[in-house]
């Protein structure tokens, strides 16, 4: 089954082009029912409906160096401390957004704006503290997640060997374009993944290049508690822009395009526009300086 939000927060399936209309107020209400939900009788076509955020977490939890190849590449760049994969911090629910929603660029905050393509998984139900043979049960679904990075405030981040606010600036958490129900994915472990800017291909790699699978994921994090609808994402794959020889030649710009792409989930599309375009107003400038 594919879950949407749509229009002003209502919530469907899709079978086909039609979306059929679900009697529940989110997706994550969804989830803590157990599915349990009628329709509303209410049928439209999917070309006629406006695709939001597909779910709003009560808790997003990040993964870090995950991919081997990633973590591989992530040498290359000159971090004050190493990235291993057991590094985990929560995003910003309120900076989520969805399909076709723009990613403001802050010109003020940032001039090294990166994309990272992640798989989502979505939590279906209550637990903590379970180990990888319970962890399938909590696994309800899937999205895509594009782990937008401001990466010159990481740097300064990374000096204390932790990093949070160059991810969590408002609109830098696509999700998208909806939920894939667990049922629907035969090998979760075995997705092909691919992000292009602008139709040109940036990012390829595949979930089977995990050093931690999923159900070691959804263990590892499962100690901070789980409530039915959260989100885990399972760190980036090769091909992110500061990882190349000359990275400005990669960084996201105003007018850029960005698909990301997971076999079997889907495609989550976003413009890149600046906040003058957003907003119609100057973008105002920090009030306060943290470099140095």
């Amino acid at each position: 089954m594919k879950l949407i939000t749509f229009d002003a927060g209502r919530v469907g399936r899709l079978e086909g082009d039609d979306v059929i209309e679900l009697d529940v107020p989110s997706t994550r209400e969804w989830f803590e029912r157990g599915g349990d939900v009628r329709e509303t009788g209410e049928r439209l076509q999917l070309a006629d409906v406006r695709l939001r955020s597909p779910i709003q977490p009560k808790k997003f939890f990040h993964t870090a160096g995950n991919f081997a190849s990633h973590h591989e590449e992530l040498t290359a760049v000159n971090w004050s401390h190493p990235v291993h994969k057991g590094i985990v911090f929560f995003q910003n629910v309120d900076a989520v957004i969805g399909p076709d929603d723009d990613i403001v660029y802050p010109a003020n905050l940032t001039n090294e704006l990166d994309y990272e393509l992640e798989l989502a998984v979505v939590i279906g139900k209550k637990g903590k503290f379970f180990g990888p043979d319970e962890a399938e049960s909590y696994i309800a679904g899937y999205t895509v997640f594009n782990d937008i990075t401001a990466r010159d405030i990481q740097r300064r981040e990374m000096k204390s060997g932790v990093f949070s606010f160059s991810k969590g600036i408002d609109t830098f958490c696509p999700i998208g374009p909806w939920i894939v129900t667990a049922d629907e994915i035969d090998d979760a472990q075995n997705l092909s993944m691919e992000l292009r800017v602008n139709g040109e291909v940036r990012q390829t790699g595949n979930t089977n290049d995990m050093k931690l699978t999923l159900p070691q994921l959804v263990a590892f994090h499962s100690p901070q508690g789980y409530s039915a609808g959260d989100l885990l994402t399972t760190g980036t794959v090769s091909g992110v822009a500061a990882i190349q020889p000359n990275p400005f030649d990669f960084y996201l710009q105003p007018g850029d395009v960005v698909e990301a792409e997971v076999q079997g989930v889907g495609v989550l599309r976003n413009r890149v526009v600046s906040w003058q375009d957003a907003y119609g107003t100057e973008e105002p400038k920090p009030a306060v300086s943290v470099e140095g």
